[in-house]
């Protein structure tokens, strides 16, 4: 095993693929890239590796692998036998899947609203943080109705790639604005999350919720 990580520290998408290397037990070479201000990421030998010039990227032997959400898919399935983070199972599976799209569809005004309030990057911040709290709306929702079951997670019985997703937009939400005393499910969840043998932190994410 070879893995070469190529992020950026303050990136929450990175910060995704860094949580489930922790999860997995996983030992990585981190590359640090100048995302900010710099766009090292957009220019050789970066691009090469990823024509989109986005970050994260990681490398594995001969494969490389970009945006987040593929790559932990991808790490679940190649180095977690146990089926544990990407279940088997067809519901726990779909229901993973369901709510690894919703992090790359409706959370990314999540994240675009971080990156207009600590980069001054450019953002309709009052949109897109609008944006941002109706994602939150749905997923504390989600939370508080499957606690009625007795289940403490976005899908399946137990922890999984979709909650390693979730949780930095709304763990690093506080750099935007967001009250998360309004959001009492997802603070109960976040606390699970941190509770994760081998989570990792990373600046902005709260000591407590």
């Amino acid at each position: 095993m070879s893995l070469r990580l190529y992020d950026y520290e303050l990136d929450e998408n990175g910060y995704k693929v860094r949580l489930a290397l922790g999860a997995l037990g996983l030992a990585c070479e981190t590359v640090g890239v100048d995302m900010v201000p710099g766009a090292e990421q957009t220019r050789p030998p970066l691009i090469d590796l990823n024509p989109l010039g986005t970050l994260p990227i990681l490398v594995d032997g001969d494969t490389v692998l970009r945006e987040a959400e593929a790559i932990l898919a991808y790490l679940a399935r190649r180095y977690d036998s146990a089926g544990t983070w990407l279940p088997q199972e067809p519901v726990a599976f779909g229901e993973t899947l369901m709510w690894l799209a919703f992090a790359t569809r409706e959370l990314h005004a999540a994240t675009l609203a971080r990156r207009a309030a600590l980069f001054d990057l450019p953002g309709d911040g009052p949109a897109l943080e609008g944006r941002a709290r109706a994602a939150f709306r749905v997923m504390e929702d989600h939370i508080t109705l499957r606690g009625f079951s007795g289940l403490d997670w976005f899908a399946g019985t137990g922890p999984t790639i979709a909650d390693l997703a979730l949780f930095p937009a709304f763990a690093l939400s506080r750099d935007f604005g967001i009250d998360h005393e309004a959001y009492p499910g997802l603070r109960r969840w976040s606390r699970r999350v941190r509770g994760l043998p081998g989570f990792r932190t990373m600046p902005g994410i709260p000591d407590y919720h």
